[in-house]
C-alpha cells in the first residue's frame, strides 16, 4: 500500500471523528458551536482554553460533554478564595506506617482539567497552573512529575466586573491558546434548552442524554500529525506577522501581541484549515481564528475603554486594514 494514501486515509478518519464531536456535544449543549470548535482547535494545537461568560450559560457542561465525547479522563476544580496551590498540583503526605513521605497527585493529573471560575481565587493559586500549562509537568519538593498526554486546561471565568473576582495576570493569560466567549443563547436555543429539561434532561448524567465517545486518543494523535503537515506559505506567515505587528502600533492599545501570540495564531489557523478539509492555510483561516487567539493578548488604553472600544473591535479593524496576500 502507498504510504501517502494510507496517511491520507488516517487523516480523513481522524477528521471525521473530530467533526462528529459537534453532533455528540449538541446532545447536551445547545447553540454553542463556536465554543465547541474552539475546544477542538485547542486539542489539536496542544493548547489551553479560557471560557468567559456569565453564570448559567453551560460553560461547565460544555467541557464535561467534550470529555465524554472523547473518552478522556477529566477532573474538575472549583476555584475559591481559600484554595491553595497544593490543592491543584498535589503534595507530599506523611505515611506514619512507613515513616516516609509519598506524593499524592492533585486533580491536575488528568487529560482534561476543568478549572471552574478560575478568577475567583487569588493570583498565588492561579499561578500554580502556570508550570503545568507551559511545561506539562508539576514540580513538588524539587521533583518534576510529568502530566498525562493529552493534557488541556479549560478554565471558566465570570466577567471581571463581578464582585469577588481577581483578574488573571498577563503572564497566565498568555498561556491560554484561546479565549472563547460563551454568550447567552438565542431565543430559539433557549426554548430548546427548556424543552429538553421538561423532557427529563439531566445535565449531571450525560450518558442518559446519549453522549457517547466518538473519538479516541489515537484519533487525536493522528489529527495532530496531519495538522503539523498543513502547509504554510511565506506569504501567509508574513500576513500573520503583519496582523500581530499592527496591534503593537494601534493607538487604542497599551500592549500588543507578542511573537508567542503570532505563533499561536499560526497554529490555530493551521488546525482550522485542516478541520475544513485543506492541507494548506489561506488568509481566511487566519481571520477566522484571530479574535479568539488574540483578544486576551492585548490591553486597551483606559481612555479607549471609556469610549466603548473593545479588544475585538480593535482586532477586527486591523484585519480590515492589513493587506491580504493574493
Amino acid at each position: 500500500m502507498d504510504p501517502t494514501t494510507d496517511n491520507a486515509g488516517s487523516s480523513d478518519r481522524a477528521r471525521s471523528s473530530l467533526e462528529a464531536l459537534r453532533t455528540e456535544i449538541s446532545k447536551a449543549v445547545v447553540g454553542q458551536d463556536p465554543a465547541v470548535t474552539g475546544l477542538v482547535v485547542a486539542l489539536l494545537c496542544r493548547g489551553h482554553v479560557l471560557l468567559e461568560g456569565v453564570p448559567g450559560v453551560a460553560k461547565t457542561l460544555l467541557v464535561r460533554a467534550l470529555a465524554a465525547s472523547l473518552e478522556l479522563d477529566t477532573k474538575r476544580v472549583q476555584f475559591t478564595p481559600d484554595l491553595m496551590p497544593s490543592d491543584v498540583t498535589g503534595s507530599l503526605v506523611y505515611d506514619a506506617r512507613s515513616t516516609e513521605f509519598s506524593f499524592q497527585p492533585g486533580p491536575v493529573f488528568t487529560n482534561l482539567l476543568l478549572a471552574d471560575e478560575i478568577n475567583r481565587t487569588p493570583p498565588k493559586t492561579q499561578s500554580s497552573l502556570l508550570e503545568a500549562m507551559e511545561e506539562r509537568q508539576v514540580t513538588v519538593d524539587g521533583t518534576p512529575r510529568p502530566l498525562p498526554d493529552p493534557f488541556l486546561v479549560a478554565a471558566t471565568q465570570n466577567p471581571v466586573e463581578y464582585e469577588g473576582t481577581y483578574p488573571l495576570p498577563e503572564a497566565q493569560l498568555d498561556r491560554f491558546l484561546l479565549k472563547l466567549t460563551v454568550p447567552l443563547p438565542a431565543r430559539e436555543d433557549e426554548i430548546a434548552v427548556l424543552q429538553r429539561h421538561a423532557e427529563g434532561f439531566n445535565p449531571r448524567d450525560l450518558r442518559a442524554a446519549g453522549v457517547r465517545p466518538v473519538a479516541t486518543a489515537a484519533d487525536l494523535e493522528a489529527a495532530r500529525s496531519a495538522v503539523a503537515k498543513t502547509a504554510v506559505s511565506p506569504e501567509i506567515a508574513a500576513y500573520v506577522v503583519d496582523v500581530c505587528r499592527a496591534t503593537r502600533e494601534s493607538p487604542s492599545l497599551t500592549l500588543g501581541v507578542s511573537p508567542r501570540g503570532a505563533t499561536a495564531l499560526l497554529s490555530t489557523a493551521r488546525a482550522w484549515a485542516w478541520l475544513t478539509g485543506r492541507d494548506y492555510v489561506i488568509p481566511d483561516d487566519v481571520k477566522a481564528l484571530a479574535l479568539p487567539t488574540l483578544r486576551h493578548r492585548v490591553q486597551l488604553r483606559p481612555e479607549a475603554e471609556m469610549e466603548g472600544v473593545t479588544a475585538d473591535s480593535v482586532i477586527t479593524a486591523i484585519l480590515n486594514h492589513v493587506p491580504v496576500p493574493r
